[in-house]
């Protein structure tokens, strides 16, 4: 088979990057060097083989070719020729056909490589000898699109470029035909329409062509020509008899209908024209897609930065929060500031008192409601086996003794045993946070009680269930610590404090009791009335925004009606601060009930 051909412009070289170093005189200009390309010709022959498939093949890459066209491939020297010019205006040392993804920077140029790759692999049938010269014109216009398609099946992804070269392949073809008349418009058909059905192409964007085609050919004879190089596409690559005979199938129709055809005016302006409007659909529709890619890149990598950014925030906080947790918690429970550092003055609280006989049974009955609320049912897990041990089953038993005797595999399991599991009891995590400014001061005694119920229940419940007091204003102070053992005396305080410190209270609790992690029953109860600023609402909603994500319960309790409510956490009113109590141990009964 001869090599096929198409037509090109535009001439460009090797830069020469040579400078004056005396006088400071700008580069000098690129000179024409086709030894220069030699290099390039060799990255793209590496390339080639995963493009065709073929180890056998030589490219040759410089300025212009010895067949004109900008691309050729000529099956018996085993050559494909490439024009440098495709290139234009990179310079050799600027392509690196070799890196994957250098191709980007010239799809053109690429495109039409590819097409000529696509021939390398698929275009492997032979002419006989004698054939017609007309007939083998006609089916290597049908190779066109079918070895386009055919390329498409194994590397679809190289669909874009193949779209970018049909501009650099087609317009030379129509804007200087060798074909005239009704020929022509057939020929363009095979082009544009031939790739359309090879999925090069969109039906939307060819819609020019195809309309002018059909009023030139006809609605009939463009039904016939379509189906000729549709049945094409199905052509095996080394059947030359078939394609053969589809070039004289086109060569028949085309004879019997063209003298019943007139030949419009200026058909090849009109044939440019309609080709020139279906490659600016395509480049427009590339262009959207490119911009659609690179918009969807730029989101991808903007929600990964953001992402590295929230875990770099959140990893901040983690390791503040434990240096906050490790002050707060400290073994003279002294007061000291977000920072960690002791604060001279400011510790609410005003002492230790024995717990009354009311605090003593209703820490024994909320350790009660704590166990009823945290027992599991034993799980059972039901087995069967050919073989003992277990119990057996009869039916079972008689339906193995008649697969046996069928001569089949049995397949019946007659022995039934059956597993009882115990099921951890979760243990319980409940921090307490209580605002000590001067509005709060009714809640500090009932709070104080609150919490010693909660720690005494806590430790009596499970030996691996914890729970802390945290005091807030500006500054923070541990009323009780993380601790296995149960407190003695009841720890308390005064409310005198000035402004606020939510979110750092949060923190320390968090890490000290690891509200965030599953597998226990958690709950967060925060104190307050909730009159802060804007800033230290915003800082104490985000935190609470992640425990509630993490599925930790949180409540807030205030006292007053003016109280406002924090988004995120289960507001519950208290006229009565006496009541206190009783809320909190309800709140931690649900939470371990709650958890799975």
């Amino acid at each position: 088979m001869s090599a096929h051909h198409h037509i090109q412009s535009t001439p460009e070289d090797d830069a020469d990057r040579a400078r004056w170093d005396d006088d400071g005189a700008p580069p000098a200009q690129p000179r024409s060097s086709p030894a220069a390309w030699l290099r390039v010709g060799a990255e793209l022959g590496d390339r080639l083989v995963a493009l065709s498939g073929r180890q056998d093949l030589l490219v040759t890459c410089r300025p212009g070719t010895r067949s004109g066209a900008p691309a050729a491939y000529f099956p018996t020297l085993g050559e494909v020729e490439f024009d440098a010019r495709l290139f234009a205006p990179l310079q050799p040392h600027e392509i690196h056909p070799r890196i994957v993804g250098d191709e980007e920077r010239y799809p053109a140029a690429w495109g039409v490589f590819v097409h000529e790759a696509a021939h390398a692999a698929h275009s492997v049938w032979t002419q006989p000898a004698g054939a017609n010269p007309r007939v083998v014109e006609a089916a290597l216009l049908l190779e066109e699109s079918r070895v386009e398609g055919a390329h498409l099946i194994t590397r679809p992804t190289d669909r874009t470029y193949l779209r970018t070269s049909a501009r650099t392949l087609v317009m030379p073809d129509i804007a200087h035909p060798t074909l005239q008349g009704i020929e022509q418009a057939a020929a363009a058909a095979a082009l544009i329409l031939g790739r359309r059905d090879a999925g090069i192409l969109d039906a939307g964007e060819t819609r020019a062509v195809a309309d002018l085609c059909e009023k030139v050919l006809g609605a009939n004879l463009l039904a016939t020509l379509t189906r000729i190089w549709t049945a094409a596409h199905q052509c095996a690559d080394h059947d030359a008899t078939t394609m053969l005979a589809h070039g004289q199938e086109w060569c028949d129709a085309l004879d019997a209908a063209a003298p019943a055809l007139p030949v419009p005016e200026g058909l090849s302006d009109l044939l440019s024209g309609a080709v020139a409007v279906v490659m600016d659909h395509a480049a427009a529709t590339d262009a959207a897609d490119l911009a659609a890619q690179d918009a969807a890149a730029n989101a991808m990598a903007s929600r990964s930065k953001a992402q590295a950014r929230d875990r770099a925030q959140r990893a901040r906080q983690r390791r503040k929060a434990a240096a906050t947790a490790k002050s707060v918690f400290n073994a003279r429970s002294t007061t000291v500031h977000p920072d960690g550092t002791p604060a001279p003055s400011g510790n609410p609280v005003t002492g230790t008192r024995r717990p009354t006989a009311a605090e003593q049974s209703a820490a024994a009955r909320l350790s009660r409601a704590l166990r009823a609320a945290a027992y599991r049912e034993r799980t059972e897990e039901r087995t069967t086996s050919p073989t003992p041990p277990g119990r057996l089953n009869m039916r079972a038993a008689l339906a193995r003794d008649a697969q046996r005797a069928a001569g089949s595999v049995p397949t019946a399991e007659p022995f039934t045993q059956t597993r009882r599991r115990n099921s951890p009891t979760p243990p319980l995590r409940v921090g307490i946070a209580v605002d000590v400014s001067g509005s709060m001061r009714a809640a500090c005694k009932p709070v104080a009680s609150a919490a010693w119920i909660v720690a005494r229940a806590a430790a009596l419940t499970d030996p691996d269930s914890r729970t802390a007091t945290i005091a807030y204003d500006r500054h923070l102070t541990a009323l009780t610590r993380p601790t296995h053992r149960a407190p003695e005396r009841v720890t308390t305080f005064d409310a005198t404090g000035g402004h606020h410190n939510l979110a750092n209270a949060i923190d320390a609790l968090d890490h000290g009791l690891e509200l965030s992690h599953p597998g226990a029953g958690r709950l967060l109860v925060i104190v307050t009335d909730a009159h802060y600023g804007s800033a230290e609402t915003t800082q104490a909603v985000t935190r609470i925004k992640q425990l509630t994500t993490a599925g930790c319960a949180v409540l807030q309790l205030t006292l007053t009606a003016e109280s406002r409510h924090l988004p995120g956490t289960t507001l519950l009113h208290l006229p009565q601060p006496s009541s206190a109590p009783a809320a909190i141990a309800k709140a931690a009964t649900d939470a371990i009930r709650r958890t799975r």
